[in-house]
């Protein structure tokens, strides 16, 4: 059986106002971001991770980094952000003004229009399926039950969400939020089955819950 807990970066210094950050800007977590990504470490305290894979951006990797609880943090390529091109580091206002044809595309199909020339959803569940294909063998390679901690994005943890629960791609942005610092829980008891989804974009432990509330 696997267990994945997912979660997005914490609040950043540049989340507001609320911008398009992909791969290209740097952005680092805020006093806020922290204090929820130890809020949700005292969470988990009492869950056995047997691994911690991050985005390798700074901003998901610091968040990883206040999670882990000992486990070495692994980075991977696959789970960084959307890269959103031109339209990077700037509101949604200004992506309206700058590009009202281009965003209304966006807004029509998110899977296929390629965003300010960079990755389209569709170029992101390609990279997410390879991941996802790896973590899988990895887990059939086990003896035992086995918990895994994702540290993605946004758009690229609801991207996850959309191929593994079975909802078209693009839908992923209509059907799911992945708030700061939130937690999501899926499982695999049959991998031919797909999972169960068991929490979805929790922010309980931003009020002080804590435990393992999914089991």
């Amino acid at each position: 059986m696997l267990t994945v807990l997912l979660t997005r970066h914490g609040h950043t210094d540049r989340s507001e106002p609320e911008q398009y950050l992909g791969q290209r800007v740097t952005a680092q977590l805020s006093d806020r971001g922290r204090a929820d990504a130890q809020r949700l470490a005292e969470r988990l305290i009492g869950v056995q991770l047997d691994r911690v894979i991050s985005s390798p951006l700074s901003r998901a990797a610091d968040t990883a980094a206040i999670l882990a609880n000992r486990v070495v943090v692994e980075t991977d390529a696959r789970l960084a952000e959307l890269d959103y091109g031109s339209w990077e580091g700037l509101t949604v206002e200004e992506i309206e003004r700058r590009f009202p044809a281009e965003y209304e595309r966006y807004e029509a199909d998110p899977a296929t229009h390629q965003i300010g020339g960079g990755e389209s959803g569709e170029d992101v569940a390609q990279r997410l399926a390879t991941f996802m294909g790896d973590l899988l063998a990895w887990s059939d390679a086990q003896a035992a039950d086995r918990t895994c901690l994702l540290v993605g994005h946004s758009s690229v943890n609801r991207v996850l969400l959309a191929m593994l629960l079975d909802v078209p791609l693009r839908d992923y942005r209509r059907r799911f939020r992945s708030d700061w610092a939130s937690l999501t829980v899926l499982r695999w008891t049959d991998r031919r089955a797909g999972p169960m989804l068991l929490l979805a974009n929790d922010v309980a432990h931003v009020q002080g819950l804590r435990g393992a509330t999914w089991d």
